[in-house]
């Protein structure tokens, strides 16, 4: 029997004040890119969304690590998106008492990276039947002296 292994994590930024446009024009040249190429492209882009799309990524490989325990030289970007956010609405006061309507869009971000090094299913066939006994059993073992050595979850506030 095949079971699915989680090898992608992901980063979502939201409310990030500039528009999903300006955005999706940097993510665009991302996707699909190695973590390490990524960091250089958007480093030396000279575009005002790259900094909290590298804050992102950078993020997002830091998630990998934690909780994967991947290699950041095996991480590949395998989805990117921007998708708008909401609108804030202000005013500016102009001459004889009359006032402009500015609009300040915003975006959400999402960054997903997937760890090429890890195969996509585990096969749990594989494993011998004592070996899912002793696993079945290390899980299920309690004791008593155990669940209660240290004065009780109870006490605590």
């Amino acid at each position: 029997m095949l079971n699915k292994r989680a090898t992608e994590v992901y980063a979502l930024g939201q409310h990030i004040s500039m528009s999903a446009h300006k955005a999706r024009r940097v993510i665009d040249q991302i996707r699909g890119r190695s973590y390490e190429e990524t960091l250089m492209i958007l480093e030396l882009m000279p575009y005002r969304a790259c900094y909290p799309i590298f804050k992102l990524v950078y993020s997002a490989a830091a998630n990998a690590s934690s909780n994967l325990g991947s290699n950041e030289a095996n991480l590949v970007i395998s989805k990117a998106a921007v998708n708008q956010g909401t609108i804030m609405k202000r005013f500016k006061h102009r001459a004889r008492g009359r006032s402009f309507a500015i609009q300040k869009p915003t975006c959400h971000i999402t960054i997903v990276m997937k760890d090429i090094s890890f195969d996509e299913y585990i096969d749990t066939d594989s494993i011998t039947w004592s070996q899912k006994a002793k696993r079945k059993k290390k899980d299920t073992t309690m004791s008593y002296y155990d669940m209660y050595s240290n004065g009780g979850t109870w006490d605590k506030k």
